[in-house]
């Protein structure tokens, strides 16, 4: 600390507490060695101090800035003062270079010890001491004992011991300098987080001046952006957005700091973020309505959105939340306009369809009652037109024409980009029925395909792929990977997240006839799928396996797993499943004699009758078959 290893009494030789006598008798002793060339040293040149250039220039200074009553004050509290027995102990160790011994001395008369006319030189000497520390918590020790110097009532002798009784005293304006001195040292070595840390056991007085230290200017810098934002959004409405953005990115750090100083419950704080989040929510409200006046194709809703949840992150009173929360549900609440809008619109079909089949089949209960031909068993309902009639009770042409409507290729794009996933399962439930149901089902289907075809918001991008085989506790099997080993054949994704995300994957396992498998709980359309959460920490996701316990239910040839999302392809890897070398050569083999066995069957044979030869050539031709599925484990 050059405070202290640069002090002009470390300079001139001599302790703070040196009598006006003892400095001028060391200025003439210096002064006559520095004309005469002879080199300058000190008992207080201690042996753990790096060395010190003594030029008349410097020596010079020194004595002079040692002059003034409060320069000797200021100087003195990153000295030592020598007013005792134990500080002269305590110093002899210290210029022997025994600095843990000094301190142990002094430790012992300040350790949980008040300050008292006593023991204050100590409370000084120790905190210079670990001043000259790299350690944090030490240089926390240091300051707290001169901050407690300062601020006792001894302090006053501490003032006249090393200055005259004339110095009026000012602890407070006396800290100030004292702080001031001590932040003059760093040269940004430390954070304001790490400076405030050091001051953090001190009292109000000392917390008040850090505070307006470390603020004054973040909070007016703050206070000019919100300014220059103001400006710049009244000229230009359309770049509100960028406004906010640089608004929030340019004030969130000065403002974290201001709150780490003042706490989130200090009136000069909460008024400054509710100020940057009621001007946030201006630049939201500015973009969402010049946008919409300009019919703008962007997604301005995405944005105004992003702009209101960034001032309702900072926003701090009550009234100012809420009314950042106002515009928050207003914004989602015509962001999800279009998948609401499909789903009534999906649902009002439904229920008509629902409807008209209801009374139909009520109608045809009320004629099996009531017609008395039906009831003798005369007649009997049509069973095939009342399907129709069902089938037909709606008309579908204008159906397809409002579905065309509403669901666009840009409505599809913002129904997909939605965040809403139970709502988009209700909307592809929907779509889906009216697919099934449809008579004229040609444009449903290209509504599907075109809604399939885009690409949904996903928080991790897949980087490569493993096919895994376990058992049915999902433990990996060590086996070689042929079809007497496969039993559950799985896939792990390596990935690198980009977020964190709550997703739902679907997986369709497609064998070599371009057939996926699935089950009874399989997904419709799908083999399987998993609920994941991705963070940002993720790195790969486990999709388990689908098949057997028992065997392999893979049949030979290249097979391949498509991933899902929404219904979008995102991965397909390819897997090959084959017998062991050994087992294909057997059933091959096998085959090749089952074929030998068929070729004489086939011959001409004295005494066997047509039947019995179509009936041991089809056994054999039984037994190929069966061999040959064997060999594709069909």
């Amino acid at each position: 600390m050059k405070s202290i290893l640069s002090n002009p009494y470390r300079i001139t030789g001599i302790l703070s507490n040196a009598s006006a006598r003892e400095i001028q008798s060391r200025k003439s002793k210096v002064t006559a060695y520095a004309k005469v060339g002879k080199e300058i040293t000190s008992e207080y040149d201690f042996p753990f101090f790096k060395s010190l250039n003594r030029t008349n220039s410097i020596i010079d200074q020194a004595f002079s800035d040692i002059e003034q009553n409060q320069n000797k004050v200021v100087h003195s509290l990153f000295w030592f003062i020598n007013l005792n027995p134990i500080d002269n102990t305590a110093i002899q160790h210290l210029i022997k270079g025994n600095k843990e011994k000094a301190i142990e001395i002094w430790g012992k008369l300040t350790d949980e010890k008040e300050i008292t006319s006593k023991n204050f030189s100590a409370f000084n000497n120790i905190g210079t001491l670990n001043l000259l520390e790299n350690s944090k918590l030490k240089i926390k020790q240091g300051l707290i004992a001169k901050i407690k110097l300062i601020e006792s009532e001894s302090f006053k002798d501490f003032v006249h011991t090393v200055a005259d009784e004339t110095v009026s005293i000012d602890r407070n304006k006396q800290i100030e300098i004292f702080i001031d001195e001590f932040l003059s040292q760093f040269d940004n070595q430390y954070s304001t987080a790490e400076i405030i840390e050091f001051f953090s056991n001190c009292n109000g007085s000392t917390q008040s001046y850090l505070s307006k230290k470390f603020t004054e200017e973040p909070i007016h810098k703050i206070e000019n952006r919100i300014e220059q934002t103001k400006n710049k959004r009244s000229k230009n409405k359309i770049d509100s957005f960028r406004f906010g953005r640089e608004l929030y990115d340019n004030t969130k750090n000065d403002l974290t700091l201001i709150k780490s100083i003042l706490g989130n419950t200090n009136l000069q704080y909460k008024i400054l973020a509710d100020n940057i989040a009621k001007e946030l929510l201006q630049c939201s409200v500015d973009y969402f309505n010049e946008s919409q006046a300009l019919k703008k194709s962007n997604n301005y809703l995405e944005d105004s959105l992003k702009i209101s949840k960034w001032a309702e992150s900072i926003a701090v009173s009550e009234a100012t939340k809420s009314k950042v929360r106002e515009d928050i549900k207003t914004i989602e609440g015509m962001k999800d306009k279009e998948l609401s809008q499909a789903i009534d619109v999906l649902n009002s079909i439904k229920s008509a369809y629902e409807e008209n089949e209801r009374n139909i089949r009520q109608e045809v209960i009320r004629m099996k009652e009531t017609d008395i031909m039906i009831r003798m068993g005369h007649r009997s309902i049509n069973w095939s037109a009342v399907e129709d009639n069902i089938k037909t009770s709606i008309n579908w042409i204008n159906v397809n024409e409002l579905l065309v409507d509403i669901l666009s290729q840009a409505n599809l794009k913002k129904i997909k980009d939605s965040d809403k996933t139970k709502l988009k399962e209700e909307f592809w439930t929907l779509l889906d029925w009216i697919k099934e149901k449809s008579l004229l089902n040609n444009q449903i289907l290209q509504i599907i395909q075109n809604y399939k075809n885009i690409s949904p918001k996903i928080y991790f991008e897949v980087l490569s792929a493993e096919i895994i085989n376990t058992d049915a506790n999902l433990k990996p099997l060590t086996k070689t990977f042929f079809v007497e080993d496969i039993r559950y054949v799985g896939l792990k994704l390596n990935i690198r997240s980009t977020g964190s995300q709550k997703v739902t994957i679907h997986k369709k396992y497609v064998n070599p006839e371009n057939k996926y498998s699935n089950s009874s709980t399989s997904p419709k359309g799908y083999t399987s799928l998993n609920e994941i959460i991705i963070t940002p920490e993720s790195k790969s996701i486990d999709l388990g396996g689908y098949g057997n316990a028992n065997k392999c239910t893979y049949m030979v040839g290249e097979h391949k797993i498509e991933i899902y999302v929404e219904h979008y392809k995102i991965f397909t890897k390819t897997f090959k499943v084959d017998w062991s070398p050994n087992k294909k050569v057997e059933l091959k083999r096998k085959i090749e004699v089952l074929q030998d066995q068929l070729r004489e069957v086939e011959k001409f044979q004295w005494f066997r009758s047509s039947e019995t030869k179509q009936r041991e050539v089809k056994t054999v031709q039984d037994k190929i078959k069966i061999a040959n599925q064997t060999l594709m484990n069909k």
